[in-house]
């Protein structure tokens, strides 16, 4: 299992569009991810669960990732939190 603390670095924050594109790059993934912020843990491959944190740019959130490719998983979440990209 690996927990990584980052920051939102998206302009927009975690609204509609960059959430559906979060989950997207999520499930890509055989792990299991979540995010955790301000207390609220949700599955990241789950757009209503991510909808429900309601993240603004600036914001830290904890990325927990258990499972064979946890590792590509976080580097991957985190690309696209800090930068926007989508490998």
């Amino acid at each position: 299992m690996i927990e990584k603390v980052m920051q939102i670095q998206l302009p927009s924050g975690l609204e509609a569009r960059p959430v559906a594109v979060l989950v997207q790059v999520a499930s890509r993934h055989d792990c299991t991810v979540y995010i955790e912020a301000e207390g609220k843990k949700v599955n990241a491959k789950s757009i209503m669960g991510m909808m429900s944190l309601g993240l603004d740019s600036g914001e830290k959130v904890t990325v927990i990732a258990d499972g064979t490719d946890e590792q590509q998983a976080v580097e991957d979440i985190e690309a696209y939190l800090l930068k926007g990209k989508v490998s």
